[in-house]
This record gives C-alpha cells, structure tokens and sequence, in this order.
C-alpha cells in the first residue's frame, strides 16, 4: 500500500485554503483570506471546477474505494496479507484519509465554483451554476452512502461546530438541486458552456449534462424506493421523461491528463488485489465476452482465476491465494495506462438496466416492458466494450449459468439464474440486478450500495471476519465516522450518530436501507 501522510482537519477548516487545478497548469495556492472562499474570475472557475471533478474520484481512491466498496461489492478480493479490510475490519486510518480527502481538497474547489457563479456572484453564469450543483450531488453521493448522515449544508459555514444533516434530507436535497439544475440548463440546451478542458467530462456540453443529472436522479429513486415508494416513483419518472442517458456517446467518464491520472490504474502497480471469486462464477458461467477486457488471465497461461473474499492472513499466504497466481486487471487498466485510460463515472448502461427496474416495480419509465429495458441494458454495456450483433444476441439468449470453482474451499456457484430474461418478477429482479452489476464495473461504491439495497447478486459469505459487528455471512452497512473528526468536531459526530437511527457501527443500516 502506498503511504500517505494523514493530516487531520475538522470540517469547519473548510473555507480555508484550496488550491486550483486544471488540465494544463500546475497546483497553485491562490487564497490567503481564511475566512471566506476565494473570489474567482471565469478563469479561476474553471480550474476550480476541473479540481473538483478530479480530485473527488481521485482524492483517497484507494482509501476509499479500492479497500472497502471494491472488496464488498466483491469486484475484486484482496491479496496484500496485511489488508485486513477484505475481513470487514473498517481500518480506522484508512477511513480517515478517506474522509480528509473528500472534505478538505475535493469539496472547497466545488464551493468556491457555486459561490462565484450563483447569482449575484463574482463570475455569475447560471449554466455553470447548474451544472456544479449536479457535480456536488456526485461528489456526495457515495460519502453519505457509506456513512449515512455526513456535514452536508453546513460544510463551509465557519462554524465552530459544524452539525451532521440526516441522510434522508440530504437526498431530498439531491433531487432538488437536480431537479433545478436541469430545469435553469433548458434554456441553454444545445449550447456549450465556458469551461471548455476544465470540464473534463463533457467539455461543458449541457445536452449531456442534464442526461447525466436525469440518470442520477433515476438512480436516486430506485435507492430510496424501499424506504419511500412514493417519492421514488415521482422522482424516477420526472428523470425519464427529462431524458436520460441511452449511447454510449454519453458515458461519463472522466479524462485522463499529464496532470490527472486514473487512480485504478495506478494502484494495480501495487498488488493489493485480485479478481474475485463472484466475478468468476458469473462471467465464465455466462462465456461472458467482457471477461478479457476486465481481467488478464494468470501470467503463462489462458486461465482467469479469482479468489474468495475474507481469506485469513495463512490462508492468503497459500500459493493458490498468491496475486501471480489468480487474475489481475486487464492491460487496459495498468500502470503503463494511468495516463491513458478514463476512469468511470456512469455508463450510459446503467440508465437502462434502472429503467428495467423502475417498470418492474410499476413506474412509467417509457413505452418498453421490464425485459426490452433489461436487454438494452445489456448491449449498450456490450458495446461500450466495443461488444455488438450475433455474439451479444446469443449472449441475451443465453441459458448458462453461474458455475462452482475448483478452488480450495470449493466454492459454489454463484447463482442459478441465467442470462435469458425469467418469467417471474424475483428472477427477474436478481437478473437485472446482476448484470446491472457487471455493467458498472468497476464502480464499486455503487455496486456496494446497491448490493445493500436489494441483497442482488447473491455475492458470497466472506471466508473470515474479523468484526465482531458482521459475522461472516453478514454484510457491512456502513463505515464508522472517523477518528479526525471525533477528536476535532465531536458535537458534529454525535448530531450524525443522533440523526443515524442506530449505534455508530458497521451493521447499522442507512435511512435508505431499513
């Protein structure tokens, strides 16, 4: 594992320095004043956005994603003997690196860019304005996913004691930022905005952007429609009626520079994990085309191999268990591609494989039924494989299924579904769910979300745990609040752990998950 230097600062820090970024310059600290943010020029807006986007996939990668979300979602499973997290142990200063990433580099460039660009401000733009409340709602998506309530609408108020917001008005708030952004960015529609490279997404095209918004309030809605069904059948139908993301030429997926690397890439240099043993079930079972352009077979030979996720210490010290043993990445996701290979956002095939969903559940999300959604889905992940025709038919027709492993604790398989849509409404819930699953690799924090919602796919028992909270069989829902800011805001934590319906532990569900 890489090192880094933890440095501990309490949200209230906030309004404090933040530097500027963008895809051509350097770092440079631009504010002295540490009482209020910055005053931007459209220039400095755009650089300000540019770090916000970057830092906020980047900031803490692997402390964030690739230890917890990429290990429960069972994306991958770990192979460093001395990572404890793959055994559910929420390692506190990896969490708070997490944390302190998020909140002291992402999250000031984001505010600055609204305060400069809101009405009545420095550089006033209501096109840019829109378009960075519907990146902030991005930014905080997966940080309340894991911790439920979080230092939401007080982040950046100088106050000494910032409070925590619950997490259900914290969504609320989401699909009332995306529902105003969309509506103030139809009067830009086939237009461009001014951040040209900074946006390095979209390159400022607002056509795209409020497909994008309209994508995550769609999948906003299905979060939240076990908890509250009506707010979700409204939200999800007004974000399929505004026009979601449906090609590929929509994906969102962030740029790569000289300055701004693909911190998946990079990590893989490290040898921290593996290709998991569900991944393994589901996509040999299925002869699943996107196996090679995920996953790279066992150095010398044609073999792609995954391991359980839990295995102890000895366990992992077995040769079989070895990272030159089982399946790393894909060329395409190496060291020598950090520069080269975008990282993920949101595929546009996520959209269809939500809608399959939504229509399963009653909601009007178009004029196709469950199953026309389901295999739409399908080929538009297909395709931004560069996947299409006879082999992707064959594949939706498909009547294979998940297989057992011939590993060392012989695992079964993962599944019995198949790919070729069911007959009955549960079948067809964990068929959607399960190649929804796949589609978004390797978004784990998202794929952990939604594993905790629907309990879809049905990912394996881990081998040990070393949580007394979970047992083995059991599923992490949620990660502690962190030691940095018990110690410096603790009347803020305890406004979270009140707000959090539960103790401060790894099995307390979120608001959405009850």
């Amino acid at each position: 594992m890489k090192k880094n230097k933890i440095i501990h600062l309490p949200v209230l820090l906030l309004l404090a320095t933040f530097s500027m970024f963008s895809c051509t310059d350097k770092f440079d600290e631009l504010n002295t004043d540490k009482t209020k943010l910055t005053e931007l020029d459209a220039v400095g807006v755009g650089n300000a956005f540019a770090a916000a986007q970057y830092r906020s996939v980047q900031a803490s990668w692997q402390t964030f994603q690739s230890l917890f979300a990429d290990l429960q979602s069972q994306y991958y499973a770990n192979v460093a003997i001395n990572f404890p997290s793959d055994r559910n142990v929420m390692v506190g200063s990896w969490l708070n690196g997490a944390w302190n990433g998020f909140y002291s580099s992402a999250i000031p460039p984001i505010l600055g860019v609204l305060e400069n660009t809101k009405p009545g401000g420095s550089a006033a733009n209501p096109a840019i304005y829109a378009i960075a409340n519907i990146w902030k709602v991005q930014m905080y998506l997966p940080r309340t996913d894991y911790w439920g309530p979080i230092p939401y609408s007080k982040v950046g108020s100088g106050e000494k004691i910032v409070e925590y917001d619950a997490q259900d008005a914290i969504y609320k708030d989401f699909f009332a930022s995306l529902k105003q952004a969309t509506a103030d960015l139809q009067a830009f529609r086939g237009t461009t905005v001014s951040l040209g490279a900074n946006d390095q997404i979209y390159g400022g095209n607002v056509d795209k952007w409020i497909r994008f918004a309209n994508s995550m309030r769609l999948r906003l809605a299905l979060r939240v429609s076990a908890v509250d069904p009506a707010l979700a059948k409204a939200e999800a139908e007004a974000a399929v009626a505004g026009g979601v993301l449906e090609n590929n030429v929509d994906d969102a997926l962030l740029k790569v520079t000289t300055n701004s690397l693909n911190p998946m890439c990079q990590a893989t240099a490290w040898n921290e994990f593996r290709m998991s043993a569900a991944m393994e079930s589901v996509l040999k079972g299925y002869n699943d085309p996107r196996m090679n352009k995920m996953y790279a077979p066992v150095p010398g030979t044609s073999n792609y191999k995954g391991l359980r996720n839990g295995y102890s210490q000895v366990q992992l010290g077995l040769s079989e268990n070895a990272a030159g043993n089982n399946s790393n990445v894909s060329t395409t996701y190496l060291p020598d591609n950090q520069f080269a290979t975008p990282f993920l956002v949101m595929y546009a095939a996520e959209s269809w494989f939500l809608r399959a969903e939504g229509a399963l559940n009653g909601w009007n999300m178009g004029s196709l039924t469950a199953k026309d959604y389901y295999e739409r889905g399908i080929r538009t992940s297909m395709a931004s494989w560069a996947f299409s025709g006879a082999a992707v038919d064959a594949y939706i027709a498909g009547t294979g299924t998940p297989i057992a492993l011939n590993d060392v604790v012989k695992t079964p398989a993962l599944s019995d579904i198949p790919v070729a849509f069911a007959a009955t409404p549960i079948k067809q819930r964990e068929q959607i769910l399960t190649q929804k699953w796949l589609a978004n690799w390797p978004n784990g924090h998202e794929a952990w979300a939604e594993y905790r919602r629907t309990g879809f796919p049905k990912l394996y028992p881990r081998i040990n745990t070393e949580n007394t909270e979970v047992p083995a069989d059991g599923v992490v829902r949620r990660t502690p609040y962190v030691s940095g800011e018990i110690a410096t805001n603790p009347k803020g934590v305890q406004s979270g752990v009140s707000k959090l319906g539960g103790a401060d532990l790894s099995n307390t569900r979120l608001w959405w998950n009850k």
